[in-house]
């Protein structure tokens, strides 16, 4: 982020702190119950959403040379994305063109070909088909036609998007689909950062209200106060939109307790938390000495979902103290996320089948939360 706007955004929070307000939206939104518990919804979100929109897989340094992998299967089209002996970057759906099996589980480095684990057919790291065991049995097979299926993928700043259900030659349009938040993102450099560690949980919820989690502050107080709570300013935050995407600032109690005001420009991030809703399901936290990305996907039935949480450093955790110190740092995340917000989403879920309500309502108050949902409706052509 660059200084001048973090500059805006501690005179736009010292002004909410000084005359106890917040960001807000122009009104309340009520949104139906049954955005969180239809299977139609959920069937049009995976068509639209999870297939036709860039998704985040990760940041470059999980791919760090060539032969490096990733897979990722929650989108409904599995993903591979391996850097090839020239450095780039290529995307797969994850499916031999012989009988379907999968060419490459989990993550790794050092990988030389793609080779079907079911009758060995064998690919270039370029998806080009290169062996066919007991090819005579396959005369006049033509290979060009059976390579692995390209998606879209997209390398920048240190972060990479794939686009599920895209042929390779559809690019993907990055700065136009950050709608101006792609100088901030490249402002961090990603590209420095390293993985830490990572995990997954599975909570008994929507997938849209595992995002919810992060998309207001008003809950910080009553639900976290024996965890983060005491650390944060509860409802209050800055709030600014990009597109379908977002940016909430949340503050530490640190910045009111400033004696010079002048040190929140100079040391925003001690006092504060930034973090950006990556539309439709990812979620940066980024903080002053590391990064945790949340992304969300839905699961086989409206109260399932699939929930990646990665941690990155701006350095390798080499030594024992640097790997507790990171250790204790995802699991305050996950003790904060999934045992507090996660749990109580359960009972909400649970609930949302009573039929006791037929709406929920975002206060305006809760700015993001509201922008998120209303870039939903856009996205999906729903009104309600």
């Amino acid at each position: 982020m660059r200084p001048e706007t973090r500059s805006e955004l501690a005179h736009r929070l010292f002004h909410y702190l000084d005359t106890g307000t917040t960001a807000m939206a122009e009104e309340m939104f009520t949104n139906p119950v049954s955005a969180y518990t239809s299977q139609e919804r959920l069937a049009l979100e995976r068509t639209i959403l999870f297939g036709e929109y860039p998704l985040l897989v990760g940041l470059s340094c999980q791919l760090p040379g060539p032969g490096a992998y990733v897979t990722d299967d929650d989108a409904g089209t599995p993903i591979l994305v391996v850097r090839g002996i020239d450095g780039r970057l290529r995307a797969f759906a994850n499916v031999c063109r012989h009988r379907g099996a999968r060419v490459a589980d989990g993550c790794g480095t050092g990988k030389r070909a793609l080779s079907c684990p079911y009758h060995g057919w064998t690919y270039d790291l370029d998806g080009t088909l290169v062996d066919v065991p007991g090819d005579a049995g396959f005369e006049g097979l033509d290979r060009a036609a059976h390579a692995l299926r390209p998606l879209a993928v997209t390398e920048r700043d240190g972060l990479v998007w794939v686009r599920p259900r895209s042929g390779g030659g559809s690019a993907i349009d990055l700065d136009r689909y950050l709608a101006g938040l792609a100088p901030e993102l490249a402002s961090y450099g990603f590209e420095r950062y390293h993985h830490f560690d990572s995990r997954t949980l599975r909570p008994r919820i929507n997938w849209k209200m595992a995002v919810d989690t992060f998309l207001e502050a008003y809950h910080l107080a009553a639900l976290h106060q024996r965890s983060v709570g005491p650390i944060f300013v509860s409802n209050l935050c800055a709030s600014d939109a990009f597109g379908v995407h977002h940016r909430m600032v949340a503050v530490r109690r640190s910045l009111d307790e400033l004696t010079d005001r002048r040190e929140a420009e100079r040391d925003f991030l001690r006092h504060t938390i930034e973090l950006y809703t990556l539309f439709p399901n990812t979620v940066f936290v980024y903080q002053a000495d590391h990064l945790e990305v949340w992304r969300m996907f839905p699961g086989d039935r409206p109260d399932r979902c699939t929930v990646h949480l990665a941690l990155y450093v701006p350095e390798p955790a080499v030594t024992e103290t640097a790997r507790r110190h990171w250790t204790a740092n995802l699991q305050l995340a996950i003790d904060a996320v999934d045992t507090e917000d996660f749990r109580l989403g359960e009972g909400i879920q649970r609930g949302f089948g009573s039929g006791a309500q037929d709406h929920v309502t975002y206060g305006r108050n809760e700015p993001a939360l509201i922008h998120f949902h209303r870039s939903l409706r856009r996205a999906l052509g729903v009104q309600g």
